[in-house]
């Protein structure tokens, strides 16, 4: 069997969903899924799978008495699914309450971390110190560490977001706590990766260095660069305590790129909570939650050799009102190579919104959360949005007005579909997956230019051989009905 064929497999679970890409004006909310608590509430990030699907997590809610968090599939058209319950068991051995997005790894499956529960209680609290589990497209669940699991919690605990795929098919993430240096009272934080099978290893321990110079506490997922290293930043330490831009390789070798609050009165902003992006100019963009010349947090771009520049300051319209918001929740560079994000806290209604900034710095607020009575729309984004593949943008709300459980939505902004490959990088004569819409009658598959075999597996999946002679660059998919580019260069790796 290929190992893309699973995804025939998985969608015979939502047989009753229907999924039609539809052709959307311009800057068209729509609310998808309300969530009741029982399926879930405060949802976070969401990621598209191979089957065309979108899967999430809650942090809060679900059918177990913990209130421990849930996962949920979720057609694009808004078809729901429930997919596991956490904590059904006392002491939540599987972990509780889950923060960060989930990835899908190329066997097919789902990884993930959760902040607590887990099966050590030894951290600060009585509370579980977060694991990491997998779960498949139809909910099969298997936990694969529990952190603290080591000596003075070595391997780190209370993991604060989602994993990201590695080059070399590991995940890479980060624990806001634990590690044994000394300069934190329970540890400063590390930056781990864990295999497919649960194998786990340290690569970094925040606080290795005199003062903190080296950062400590991640809040923020890590990012894998073009250049196969891993992009990430710290709420603390650094010159001034007030965080880091860090870069570190597959073998834990981190370099500060930045350190933060080194302009006066903290004009450089401080705290960065969210994710970087890394641009098609190869720059990397993010946000600081404080800090920049309105102390609400700004937005930076960052070159490689970390130089940086303020783009925009959150708080800069409507004076005390702040009605482009402010606490941003990350940013992503879309098709149109334009950076989408959303913030958690004021905005035209004070419940946060949906912006857009380019690369020069123009900001413009698209949509304000909370616009319809008791706020059926939603109100405070605590995820960012993604990009489907269909060109449309989605996201989640954490709370709203009607159930208080939050919301799942879509957003469209005028864009055209594309194709995503997984993984992002492999050598050639590996088989990867082609990610897509409506698939239908593929033509051709080229891999910068070089003509690939490829098979269609279904209307949202083709898998193509990485081809001989192929090199770095946009992956094509030839259909009767024009030509999908990918949004990313796909990297031939040697």
């Amino acid at each position: 069997m290929s190992k893309f064929n699973w995804v025939a497999k998985a969608c015979g679970i939502f047989l009753l969903w229907t999924v039609t890409a539809i052709a959307l004006p311009a800057q068209t909310f729509t609310r998808l899924h309300l969530f009741d608590g029982t399926d879930g509430s405060s949802p976070r990030g969401l990621v598209q799978g191979a089957n065309g699907y979108l899967y999430g997590i809650t942090a809060y809610g679900g059918t177990t008495d913990e209130n421990a968090g849930t996962v949920f599939g979720m057609a694009t058209s808004g078809g729901f699914k429930s997919l596991y319950d956490f904590c059904p068991q006392s002491g939540c051995p599987d972990g509780e309450n889950p923060q960060g997005a989930l990835i899908q790894a190329t066997d097919g499956n789902f990884y993930g971390t959760t902040l607590y529960g887990g099966t050590n209680d030894s951290c600060v609290g009585g509370l579980g110190c977060g694991s990491a589990f997998k779960i498949s497209a139809t909910g099969q669940f298997t936990p694969l560490h529990s952190f603290c699991s080591q000596s003075n919690c070595a391997d780190g605990n209370f993991p604060p977001a989602g994993l990201v795929l590695g080059l070399d098919g590991s995940l890479y993430g980060v624990t806001e706590s634990g590690g044994p240096t000394a300069g934190c009272p329970n540890g400063c934080g590390t930056v781990f990766k864990i295999t497919t099978a649960g194998q786990l290893t340290t690569l970094y321990d925040f606080c290795s260095e005199s003062s903190c110079l080296d950062g400590v506490d991640p809040d923020a997922g890590l990012l894998l660069g073009t250049d196969g290293n891993f992009y990430g930043s710290t709420t603390g330490g650094g010159n001034a305590g007030r965080g880091v831009v860090f870069k570190i390789t597959p073998a834990g070798a981190l370099t500060v790129l930045y350190s933060l609050c080194t302009v006066g009165n903290c004009a450089d902003g401080i705290s960065p909570e969210a994710t970087l992006a890394q641009g098609s100019d190869g720059n990397f963009y993010g946000s600081t939650t404080a800090g920049g010349a309105n102390s609400r947090g700004t937005i930076f771009q960052l070159t490689p050799t970390g130089q940086l520049t303020t783009l925009y300051n959150f708080c800069s319209q409507g004076g005390n009102e702040c009605t482009d918001g402010y606490g941003s929740s990350g940013l992503i560079q879309a098709t149109d190579a334009n950076f989408y994000g959303t913030t958690e806290a004021a905005g035209g209604n004070g419940e946060g919104t949906i912006y857009k900034i380019i690369s020069s710095g123009a900001f413009t607020t698209l949509y304000n959360f909370c616009s319809k009575t008791d706020c059926a729309d939603g109100a405070t984004p605590f995820a960012g949005v993604i990009q489907d593949t269909n060109g449309t943008l989605y996201g989640t709300t954490s709370t709203d007005g009607v159930t208080g459980g939050g919301i799942a939505f879509s957003f469209a902004v005028g864009l055209g579909p594309f194709v995503e490959t997984l993984p992002v990088a492999a050598k050639v004569g590996a088989t990867i997956g082609i990610l897509g819409t409506n698939l239908t009658s593929p033509m051709s598959v080229t891999f910068n230019g070089t003509t690939a075999s490829f098979k269609l597996v279904s209307a949202s999946l083709i898998e193509a051989k990485v081809p001989s002679g192929a090199t770095t660059g946009i992956v094509q998919v030839q259909l009767r009905s024009g030509t999908l580019s990918s949004n990313k260069p796909f990297i031939v790796l040697p």
